[in-house]
């Protein structure tokens, strides 16, 4: 149990039910000295809507690995003496930031949900229904007619958890990426020389000063064919498409620096053209065991920054962190003040 509550879930389809409406009810007024009094029946109450609720707290999806089915109880029916039946409580249903709801039959998006507090109604409870004092009439004084309440709104959901962070790492497996991330920040991700060591996301703070910190994020490695699917690709480019910049990484001693980028570059391109036209850095890796002079060749092949580092050795990680941070804020002064879409 353990693990499992370590997993990240970044994937879940689930069922949402509202409550039905309450009916209305048909009563006619009766009292000591009112023998055929007119009719007051009440109206019904809504019944709870099923509402979806971004909570900062949450960072995975796995609390739908256990509950998949959330139904909303029924409004109260309407009473005598023009008595309207209760609403039924809503059920709030929480995720995290960086939640995109779709319709699991249609496809269709209907919410990208990415500020806490932010809320959406999935399944909206059905209205009660009226009593039969709404049908009197002068000519229809004592009338039995009343309304059953609506049903409630009921679909399946699909939700997919796309992380929202500052820069995302883009390389092949062992291109060094968990290594850096464990580096630049507090996040412990596994680390080992064998592919696909990273089979999760993770997030990482990097705080250059008491009042500068970027967000980074450490994605399963990208191998060729990723944006059809093969190795961990389509888990990996939906987490990359929310990035601010990209940072590429390749190991100069094992791959050849400007075929492996063509290979990165097409899988991005060909899974999303919005993801190729971010900002973007490259790192070469291992810089300890290359000579300086063979960065500049690749300084001039580029038209990004690239910078030489060794995350074992410490070296060059200042000027990687303040390059992102300089690049970051120039993305931020263009971004519109709304929130990171899609």
């Amino acid at each position: 149990m353990a693990y499992l509550e370590k997993m990240f879930i970044d994937y879940a389809k689930i069922y949402v039910k509202a409550g039905q409406g309450g009916s209305g009810a048909c009563s006619f007024r009766r009292e000591k000295h009112v023998p055929k009094g007119g009719p007051d029946g009440g109206d019904g109450g809504r019944g709870g809507h099923i509402i979806l609720r971004v909570d900062p707290h949450l960072h995975t999806l796995i609390d739908f690995k256990y509950k998949r089915h959330y139904v909303a109880r029924h409004g109260q029916h309407g009473m005598g003496k023009k008595r309207h039946g209760r609403a039924a409580a809503d059920i709030v249903v929480r995720v995290p930031a960086g939640t995109v709801v779709k319709d699991a039959e249609t496809g269709t998006v209907l919410a990208d949900l990415t500020e806490p507090g932010q809320e959406l109604i999935v399944a909206r409870g059905g209205r009660g229904g009226r009593g039969n004092a709404h049908f009197a009439t002068p000519t229809h004084q004592a009338p039995r007619e009343w309304e059953v309440g609506e049903p409630g709104e009921e679909r399946w959901l699909v939700l997919e958890l796309k992380l929202i962070a500052d820069v995302g790492l883009v390389g092949k497996p062992n291109a060094g990426k968990s290594t850096l991330l464990s580096r630049l920040s507090a996040a412990r991700p596994r680390i080992a020389d064998y592919p696909f060591t990273t089979l999760q996301p993770n997030l990482g703070i990097v705080r250059l000063d008491d009042m500068k910190s970027l967000v980074m994020a450490d994605i399963p490695g990208l191998i060729e064919g990723a944006h059809e699917g093969k190795g961990l690709g389509l888990q990996f480019l939906r987490h990359i498409e929310r990035t601010r910049i990209l940072l590429y990484m390749i190991d100069p001693t094992t791959d050849p620096v400007e075929e492996t980028y063509r290979v990165l570059h097409r899988e991005l391109q060909q899974y999303s053209q919005t993801l190729v036209q971010k900002p973007s850095v490259l790192a070469l890796t291992k810089r300890d065991l290359w000579e300086t002079d063979y960065l500049k060749k690749y300084q001039n092949a580029f038209d990004f920054p690239v910078l030489g580092i060794s995350a074992l050795k410490n070296e060059g990680l200042d000027e990687l962190k303040w390059q992102l941070w300089k690049l970051l804020v120039k993305v931020r002064e263009e971004e519109p003040l709304t929130s990171v879409s899609m």
